[in-house]
């Protein structure tokens, strides 16, 4: 089902279920509130990134550990769905309350991260948060991400954008987003020729060897 053949209506927010346990996914199904609507499941990497693309939900619940892929879990979901960043907004939900869970699920791209521990009410009230665009974390999880993601680390992304011009930044947005050269080309009315000569570029200015490694780059820094 496309998101074409399941619109969204404003009084119920479409959500994915990302989690290897059935009977977890159901009790969850059955503890979200009336504001939101499950409209598909799944119980591995590749079934997750599946499942996105095709229902393109507002916001995913996503297990940090996951069965399947290469064996990076919720990050690597989240690294397949890159393309779907502008639409589909991911939290995090986990037993694991590592820093390092933490950090990798964020720095991957999700826009939250809660553990099991919460109740039926606030993990509603977490999902409506995030499809709103807030940022949302269980008690003392928010210090795992203010540590990693520093004055520092902002001073250090801005001095690196600060090498690009304005029509380079524009194309490495989209690059980074998942777009073929053809749809930048359309996109941005420049031909094909153009984006390449952009995209080489950026990559030399950012001292980058490819498109993936740009990708990673834009998530780390959460500038997609």
């Amino acid at each position: 089902m496309t998101e074409a053949t399941h619109p969204r209506t404003a009084e119920r927010v479409p959500v994915v279920v990302v989690d290897d346990h059935g009977i977890f996914r159901s009790g969850l199904k059955a503890d979200l509130d009336g504001r939101l609507e499950v409209v598909g499941e799944a119980d591995s990497v590749e079934s997750a990134i599946a499942v996105v693309h095709e229902r393109m939900p507002a916001v995913v619940l996503l297990d940090v550990h996951l069965p399947g892929g290469r064996g990076g879990g919720g990050a690597e979901v989240l690294a397949g769905c890159v393309d779907v960043f502008d639409s589909v907004k991911f939290l995090a939900l986990s037993v694991s309350d590592s820093a390092e869970d933490v950090v990798t699920v964020i720095r991957a791209g999700a826009r939250g991260y809660v553990t099991k521990s919460i109740s039926s009410a606030e993990i509603s009230d977490a999902v409506l948060r995030v499809a709103g665009g807030d940022a949302v974390f269980s008690p003392r999880l928010a210090g795992f991400v203010l540590d990693a993601f520093g004055t520092q680390a902002a001073i250090s992304a801005d001095e690196e954008l600060d090498l690009l011009s304005a029509r380079e930044l524009e194309v490495m947005r989209l690059i980074a987003r998942g777009y073929s050269y053809k749809e930048v080309a359309k996109d941005l009315f420049i031909s094909v020729k153009t984006v390449e000569t952009h995209v080489s570029s950026v990559l030399r200015k950012l001292q980058l060897s490819n498109r993936h490694e740009l990708t990673r780059w834009a998530v780390d820094r959460r500038i997609l």
